[in-house]
């Protein structure tokens, strides 16, 4: 009898700690921490594995040990030379104090409201301090890709600093102010930087313009270029055609001349052909210089005379 309840005991002992909660586990990626009627109760636990606490009176609450992301919203903001633009940052944290996280904070909601309004507010500082190059260039080193002989390339300065540097100064303004909510801000950065739609239409009308007179520049070079060609082959062609017409007088001209060498050869070889020749070119000149009415007045030693008057 005095065997069953002792068990009997045991039995609602086990029963009164497991059902009431006296044992929980901690995850590797977790920090707990206990509170009592609703205050923190000794020291954050991070031990990975099984503890104890006293059951119905505290209460678990788990705090995450990993890197944890803020991404915030689009705000708009001016730059330094009254440029309106709106700015989407992201950054990334992590609880560096569980026990000051917990009792200034609670829950990660209240942490992301106040790094809002932190990271905001040291965002538009930031930018409000530093003119649109300076935000929008990547660092001070980065050249725009443009035609420094395009008209407003001139008015293009350098960046002097750069957007890095403005995400540094905006993580190192905004870090210590969120030490005392037990929040470590590891990384700030600038997600999306994006111009108003009051300001965006002039810019897109001035890339426009910049981008016809570019085009209008390549065009005048290629019809330059094109013109020097056409040249180029028009005096090629000339010459290529003066090369033929001067071979083709040469072949003319040797042509002739054999065909003279020829002739003269015949000529000197025949006496009655020599005299048939002088015949009917004397009629070939008969034929070009008289006609129905026309006069002459010949000498008596004329070859012209002497043969009109053999025919009569």
């Amino acid at each position: 009898m005095r065997l069953s309840s002792i068990v009997l005991a045991l039995a609602v002992v086990g029963g009164f700690l497991v059902f009431g909660g006296a044992f929980y586990s901690v995850r590797e990626t977790d920090t707990v921490i206990l509170t009592q009627f609703g205050a923190p109760v000794g020291e954050p636990i991070s031990e990975p594995g099984l503890h104890w606490k006293t059951p119905f009176v505290q209460e678990v609450h788990r705090i995450e040990k990993r890197v944890l992301e803020f991404d915030g919203p689009a705000v708009r903001m001016p730059t330094k030379d009254k440029t309106y633009i709106e700015v989407d940052t992201f950054a990334r944290w992590r609880i560096a104090d569980p026990k000051k996280w917990f009792v200034t904070l609670r829950n990660e909601r209240s942490a992301q409201s106040r790094l809002e309004d932190i990271i905001g507010s040291e965002t538009r500082a930031a930018v409000a301090s530093h003119e649109l190059i300076e935000v929008v260039r990547s660092d001070k080193a980065r050249v725009a890709a443009i035609d420094p002989t395009a008209q407003g390339a001139a008015s293009l300065r350098l960046a002097s600093r750069g957007r890095k540097e403005l995400e540094k100064d905006i993580l190192t303004a905004a870090a210590p102010k969120l030490v005392a909510l037990g929040i470590e801000l590891l990384d700030v950065r600038f997600k999306r930087v994006n111009y108003t739609p009051e300001v965006l239409e002039p810019i897109h009308q001035r890339m426009k313009s910049e981008r016809t007179q570019i085009a209008q520049r390549f065009r005048s070079e290629g019809e330059g270029q094109a013109a020097r060609i056409l040249g180029r082959k028009e005096r090629r062609l000339r010459e290529v055609e003066s090369e033929a017409y001067r071979k083709v007088q040469e072949v003319r001209g040797a042509a002739d001349a054999e065909a003279t060498r020829i002739y003269a050869e015949a000529y000197d070889k025949n006496v009655e052909a020599r005299e048939f020749y002088g015949f009917l070119k004397t009629l070939d000149t008969y034929r070009s210089v008289l006609g129905n009415r026309t006069n002459l007045v010949l000498s008596t030693d004329s070859d012209l005379f002497k043969l009109l008057r053999q025919g009569k």
